[in-house]
């Protein structure tokens, strides 16, 4: 009963032996790993290693290789139902057989171990470039995060093609015979050709890193018109799309062509000071030398604002409620600059109630006619 095939994987009939063997070896293996690791741990330990990043990789490396003779025994262990059928065999067994393109289990192996490789090549890459850049005081990251990237996309392109040649496979004849295909897909996925094309414009121009903080539509977007802006901070820069983190913590996902179509000013690129300004209105007839001091003195009195830069108060208006005002302050480009202008309102609203200087409230007056 238990011998009886279940089921075919490759050459193999599969009964419900091989699935308990697969089962336990699997297991063992899974508590092999364990033991492996926690004995080279306590080597290190006693030994007083100290860990750097290229060594932790190996000593996971180590300790996961485990897997690697699992599959081997676990392959061996269909020869209990099996006997003519060896390791070979398994791996010349070919499960695919499509025009142009043939499979079999040792073009598979040969594929899981590229990538494999080239994932284990990624991150020794990335170790490469950070203890270099850690070197070199003071560490940039936005161009460490640059520089890692690209080497991760030329790794892995590189490693598509190695598989392609690996496996005899005509690239040539597969474009050619899939021509009509590919125009329909890059009519259909030409917005993420765009973005895939700006983030490599973002990752090899440098105008925008990882860690700047940026202002999206700012400025009326370049066009003299209102726009909505937004400061954000940049977390992750990808192939198709970029991670943003906005004032309130939540992170979003945006396409690349938005950081390379619209109108972007980059906080943390040129003069570490910047100008900003609150808009007040008074009510007619109210001092407006008094004001115009009020409005100095607040902007003073915080700790944030650079006094070596003038402070200025400009009668912008004679608005439909009032006196239209405007204070300009320089400040750094600083995440908290919403909280700062905050805390110089709460100042001005306390001077203002001080010195009894009213703010207006809208006015319309309405008048009713009487019919004759």
């Amino acid at each position: 009963m238990f011998s009886t095939t279940l089921f075919h994987f490759g050459p193999f009939n599969v009964c419900f032996w091989n699935i308990i063997f697969l089962v336990i070896i699997f297991f063992v293996a899974a508590i092999m790993r364990r033991v492996v690791h926690n004995i080279l741990k306590r080597y290190i330990d006693s030994a007083q290693i100290q860990l750097e990043g290229r060594q932790l990789t190996w000593l996971r490396l180590i300790s996961q290789s485990v897997y690697l003779v699992a599959i081997y025994v676990a392959v061996l262990s269909f020869q209990f139902n099996n006997k003519d059928i060896t390791f070979n065999d398994f791996l010349e067994f070919q499960f695919l057989d499509l025009r142009g393109l043939k499979l079999n289990f040792k073009d598979l192996l040969t594929i899981v171990s590229v990538f494999f490789g080239a994932r284990i090549l990624v991150n020794l890459v990335k170790l490469l470039i950070g203890q270099r850049f850690k070197r070199n005081a003071p560490n940039d990251i936005g161009t460490e995060y640059v520089y890692t990237q690209i080497a991760t996309y030329v790794i892995y392109v590189f490693s598509i093609l190695f598989c392609f040649q690996a496996l005899d496979i005509d690239l040539t004849f597969f474009l050619t015979g899939s021509a009509a295909l590919l125009v329909g897909i890059g009519l259909g996925l030409q917005d993420v050709f765009k973005d895939m094309i700006s983030g490599i414009v973002l990752l090899l121009e440098g105008n925008i890193r990882v860690g700047d903080l940026v202002e999206i539509g700012g400025k009326g977007a370049l066009i003299g018109e209102k726009s909505d802006s937004v400061v954000v901070k940049i977390l992750k820069i990808s192939f198709r799309t970029t991670q943003i983190q906005t004032r309130e913590g939540n992170v979003l996902i945006i396409p690349n062509t938005r950081l390379t179509q619209e109108a972007v000013e980059n906080w943390s690129h040129g003069s570490e000071l910047t100008r900003f300004s609150i808009k007040v209105t008074v009510d007619y007839g109210s001092d407006t030398q008094l004001i115009q001091q009020i409005l100095k003195k607040a902007a003073h009195s915080h700790p944030k604002v650079n006094k070596e830069k003038p402070i200025i108060v400009n009668l912008n208006n004679f608005g439909d409620n009032g006196l239209e005002l405007e204070l300009f302050f320089w400040a750094d480009q600083s995440w908290e600059i919403v909280i700062y202008k905050s805390e110089i309102r709460f100042e001005i609203d306390r001077l203002f109630r001080e010195y009894k200087v009213t703010i207006p409230f809208p006015k319309r007056s309405v008048i009713i006619e009487q019919g004759k």
